[in-house]
């Protein structure tokens, strides 16, 4: 009850508290030298301002003893009143009030103009190493994450980070899933991840969306709920354990492909445009390891199929997925030349 009492009390002795005193006292002291001296509204009015803020002007009129003990009023109650509001408004501007504001806009705006981005929801272990690949790579994104202490981590990492239930369709409305181009579910509990999944899959039929689980379960059910892949860090973690001790050679040479930090060779994914210069032609008639020096290790077809290492008579079909490794700027360029459109 105290605290009830106490909270009402800081309300009613608050900035607009501070206004409206000073704006009854303004209206009092015109009101006043009104009545008293006869003056008209507007005179009135300059007096009792030039008195409150003591700026040192004559009076308008000359004055009666009654306006004289009533300037002495407005004076003494008015400059009171006048420092006490200005405190408290640069008190408000000062100690956050303005720059909170400001800033909670900010943050709206860089939500909205985020485009082709990744939804992280949690920024856990998992999550801030996702985060943190994306960075390397300069892919925007924008995490989730419903723990202050993880989300203020995410923040100072310099992530755009919102405070929320990532399984709540309007918090992803929010984080932009309608012009996100993946989401990764990744929060701290299998069900987490399921009915975030689920949520996400409703706002978005389309989009790509990966969930992190730690039981076959739980594979079993973001599967159902509407996830494109499902990754189990533990069962990933002993495979390569297991491929590490049996082929490190290769391991490496994955490792040396795939790192986001490797500047000399690269592998990823080239996605061939409807209208492509590409499309419909073999790897052969595209000739592109002569123009960009590159090898084609794999082609994914619409059907998610893999062919890996395809003979060079292989068509190449509007929509495929070419895996290429190369040089990071050929790569980049043939990305480029991939989705032009044959004029």
């Amino acid at each position: 009850m105290t605290d009830v009492k106490g909270d009402r009390w800081f309300r009613a002795q608050g900035p607009a508290f501070a206004v409206a005193l000073l704006a009854l006292i303004v209206a009092g002291g015109t009101i006043g030298y009104v009545v008293i001296e006869g003056w008209n509204a507007w005179d009135a009015f300059y007096m009792t301002i030039i008195t409150v803020t003591t700026v040192g002007y004559r009076e308008v009129h000359d004055l009666s003893r009654a306006g004289e003990a009533l300037t002495v009023v407005v004076l003494i109650s008015g400059v009171g009143a006048a420092l006490y509001t200005f405190t408290l408004l640069a008190t408000v501007v000062v100690e956050g009030g303005l720059p909170k504001r400001l800033q909670k806009r900010r943050h709206e705006r860089m939500l909205q103009a985020l485009e082709d981005h990744f939804i992280i929801c949690g920024y856990g272990r998992i999550g801030s190493i996702v985060a943190r690949q994306f960075r390397r790579q300069n892919v925007p994104y924008v995490v989730v994450e419903r723990n202050a202490d993880q989300l203020q981590t995410a923040i100072e990492h310099g992530a755009l980070a919102v405070e929320a239930d990532a399984s709540r369709e309007e918090v992803l409305k929010r984080v932009g899933i309608d012009r996100a181009r993946g989401l990764i579910a990744a929060v701290g509990t299998d069900a987490e991840n399921v009915y975030t999944v689920l949520s996400a899959r409703v706002l978005r039929p389309d989009l790509f969306i990966i969930g992190r689980a730690e039981t076959e379960d739980a594979t079993i059910k973001l599967k159902r709920a509407g996830a494109d892949r499902v990754i189990s860090p533990y069962q990933i973690g002993a495979v390569h354990m297991a491929q590490t001790a049996l082929r490190p050679a290769v391991v490496d040479f994955v490792e040396l492909a795939t790192s986001a930090d490797n500047i000399e060779l690269a592998m990823e994914q080239i996605t061939i445009a409807p209208q492509s210069t590409f499309a419909s032609r073999s790897l052969l008639d595209a000739s592109l390891r002569q123009q960009y020096g590159v090898i084609v290790v794999g082609i994914q077809r619409h059907d998610r199929r893999m062919e890996f290492n395809p003979e060079p008579d292989t068509a190449i079909q509007p929509g495929d997925k070419l895996v290429v490794l190369g040089r990071p700027e050929s790569l980049k360029r043939l990305e480029l030349d991939a989705a032009k459109v044959t004029p």
